[in-house]
């Protein structure tokens, strides 16, 4: 039988054990896609309370107390943090079987020393221990991530934003890096009710005005230098579950924008016409800069209109949706390498049903000297649970080379799950591990580590380097 929560949590045989203290627990954190807040960041901020630090920012245990039938004012309403504290702690037994149990005990043990599973009848304690360390400058927002060994965060900015705060930090000369990276939906938005309200902002920020379509590339051109000018290296766009490309003409998609722009709504044809062409122009761009795009596919976002209405769009309470349409994605990719434009890019997939088919889409793209130019990126939002990661390793071992893989990232927003990343270690060094003891890998220590060493960190830190 195996002890919970102790130095050896996940690792169930001796190779694995070994790799992760002697290797992969040692080697610095890469996160390169997480929602992180730049401004507490450049602030070091201090967090009053576990509330704050722990909870508010969670959509995971948000979605977690729904499902428990807390009432949204004691998630993210207007109820007092020590009952929101406190309706969480009831909800905290409950997830057994969920990664948030495996989370939620290594956070508390590792940023608070508290060993104790938080129940309601410990929970006021359990408040007034961890508050009282909050005090301490070790658990400011910077300092938790630097105590946590993360070298380089990459947090999601829209083409609007000022990046003050990036940019402040980089003239602070931390031991973290903390770079921008595009949130590119915005830009393709065209039927969003504040989507013409989003382009004078556009137009403020770059002095252009937008009355075409060349005059609105010309002003996202402007922006992507600016993102460039401050560290970007990476960018993201959000293609849900449906996503279609169909290749336009230049012509074709500025008489569309026109419509755009003069408040006329699209077919839902013309809208999928008119986010080909910008997607398309976005990617060449983002090679030109040799960026890295990042593709999260097949989430349904619009379930309770209620909950919309309530927590804005990215509540957590979103679900799996369709299985993604790889045709669409390989003429969209194809559209790019035909023009030698196609930045190497990750692929995500909510559905965990599209393992297979992303995995296999690792090796119908290449480029001379580039080391995995597609990945299938790491197991994403409800795939980051143990048998999620363990089937991401198993499909791309299957399907691609795991070798080549550019490990974990927590696309959190939430400063503490910077831990998911000794999860994911700690299961990618037991599956390897395992199959030493199976017999399926050989017992090669030099072999093994450098692999694992490589998965964890410098796959990813040679990967996005420009």
């Amino acid at each position: 039988m195996y002890s919970f929560n102790d130095t050896n949590l996940l690792l169930t045989n001796e190779y694995g054990k070994k790799l992760y203290h002697e290797v992969a627990a040692l080697l610095p954190v890469i996160d390169f896609h997480n929602h992180l807040d730049a401004a507490a960041l450049a602030a070091n901020k201090s967090f009053e309370n576990i509330y704050r630090l722990w909870v508010q920012n969670d959509p995971y245990k948000h979605r977690a107390m729904r499902i428990c039938g807390v009432a949204e004012d004691l998630i993210t309403g207007s109820a007092t943090e020590y009952d929101k504290f406190l309706a969480w702690a009831q909800c905290l037994t409950k997830t057994v079987g969920n990664p948030l149990f495996h989370w939620s005990c290594m956070e508390l043990k590792q940023l608070f020393g508290i060993e104790e599973l938080l129940t309601p009848e410990n929970a006021e304690s359990i408040w007034n221990t961890a508050n009282g360390l909050l005090k301490n400058e070790q658990l400011k927002a910077r300092n938790i991530l630097e105590q946590l060994n993360v070298e380089i965060v990459c947090t999601s900015d829209d083409l609007s934003d000022s990046l003050e705060h990036h940019i402040a930090l980089s003239k602070q000369g931390n031991k973290l890096k903390c770079l921008p990276s595009l949130r590119g939906d915005t830009i393709i938005a065209f039927q969003s009710p504040v989507f013409n309200a989003w382009v004078y902002k556009l137009q403020a920020a770059t002095e252009i005005t937008i009355s075409d379509i060349q005059s609105y590339k010309e002003a996202v051109i402007n922006r992507l230098n600016f993102f460039n000018a401050a560290g970007c290296l990476l960018s993201d766009h959000s293609l849900d579950s449906g996503f279609t490309f169909i290749t336009t003409k230049e012509a074709d998609a500025a008489g569309l924008f026109g419509q755009v722009l003069n408040g006329e709504h699209l077919s839902v044809n013309d809208h999928i016409r008119l986010q080909s062409h910008l997607l398309q122009f976005l990617g060449e761009e983002y090679a030109k800069r040799k960026w890295k795009m990042q593709l999260h596919i097949g989430a349904h976002r619009h379930t309770s209109t209620k909950l919309r209405n309530k927590v804005g769009p990215a509540g957590g309470y979103a679900c799996i949706g369709s299985t993604v349409n790889v045709q669409s994605i390989c003429n969209f990719l194809d559209a790019l390498d035909q023009q030698d434009r196609l930045p190497p890019t990750i692929l995500y997939t909510l559905n965990p049903a599209d393992n297979a088919i992303l995995a296999s889409l690792t090796g119908s793209f290449s480029e001379d000297g580039v080391q995995g130019k597609i990945q299938f990126g790491p197991a994403w939002w409800y795939n980051d649970h143990y048998e999620g990661i363990v089937q991401q390793i198993k499909d791309l071992s299957s399907y691609g080379l795991l070798s080549t893989s550019i490990g974990m990232t927590t696309d959190s927003r939430s400063i503490v799950s910077m831990l998911r990343h000794q999860y994911y270690r700690r299961i990618l060094c037991n599956t390897i591990g395992g199959w030493v003891a199976e017999g399926h890998l050989p017992d090669d220590w030099n072999l093994l580590s450098s692999m694992a060493s490589n998965i964890c960190y410098y796959n990813i830190k040679n990967w996005i380097k420009k």
